[in-house]
């Protein structure tokens, strides 16, 4: 039930990359390599262009006299639908190999999958579309990975209280160790452990992203909507692309 509740809030937002591209992995035909696996610039181009072909005019399920009843899968009428971002996929393409890999020999039980226009309704993405069906088998294998606690650091219980006073979750009047307290719950445990699980699988996968797409993040969990705990790998840089299209719509568990 618990791997269930985790599925339903996944955020299928991002992930990965390592170290600076070595000399043996400095292709720039490729967006990122997970152990020996190539991800291409190409690749990530075919899933975008298929996304981008299957949302409808205006960004939005039209809305109309109904003629008949709606066909399962299909958005309400007059919901959002976007295409992700370039970085969004290769995020996505790269995370979901980890996941895969990372997975074989453990024996996950991996929640009931959900038909895959379900997940696409839900996360407000193009029905139909290549890139639903990665962003679904990524939050199936995430949230199959076995749950653990970690303690937070001291900096890390800081951190949280200021981004939970910057968005408004925790009260300009508290003091600081008792806003602590109060974040420091098992689902923020829980966030931090998965947090260093999936650290732990991308650098034992000698994961290397282009510097195009670096800083990716993956966040984990969420407060008032905002990432708290995210799995972070790479830094920003002069030629870090920048996509000024919104990202899907879609939350992980969060912090309050």
């Amino acid at each position: 039930m618990q791997r269930a509740r985790r599925l339903a809030s996944i955020a299928v937002i991002a992930v990965l990359g390592t170290t600076v591209l070595s000399a043996c992995r400095s292709d720039s035909t490729v967006a990122a390599y997970v152990g020996d696996r190539k991800i291409t610039e190409d690749e990530v181009t075919k899933v975008l262009d298929d996304a981008r072909s299957k949302v409808p005019p205006g960004g939005h399920v039209p809305t109309a006299e109904p003629t008949a009843p709606p066909e399962p899968g299909t958005p309400p009428e007059g919901a959002e639908v976007k295409a992700p971002t370039r970085s969004e996929v290769v995020r996505v393409l790269v995370m979901s190999e980890v996941c895969e890999r990372f997975a074989v020999g453990k024996n996950f039980t991996s929640p009931e999958r959900p038909p895959a226009d379900e997940w696409a309704k839900q996360q407000g993405l193009p029905p139909g579309s290549r890139y639903v069906e990665h962003s679904l088998d990524l939050a199936i294998c995430v949230a199959g990975i076995p749950e653990g606690q970690a303690e937070p650091t001291k900096e890390e219980l800081q951190s949280l209280v200021a981004l939970g006073r910057s968005t408004g979750a925790v009260p300009p009047d508290a003091k600081d160790e008792e806003a602590g307290k109060q974040l420091d719950q098992p689902q923020l445990r829980g966030g931090l452990a998965l947090r260093n699980t999936l650290t732990q699988a991308v650098a034992d996968q000698k994961v290397t992203v282009n510097p195009r797409y670096r800083p990716l993040e993956y966040p984990v969990l969420f407060l008032s909507g905002t990432p708290a705990v995210s799995v972070t790998v790479g830094q920003g840089g002069l030629d870090t692309v920048v996509d000024a299209s919104p990202s899907p719509t879609g939350s992980a568990p969060d912090a309050r």
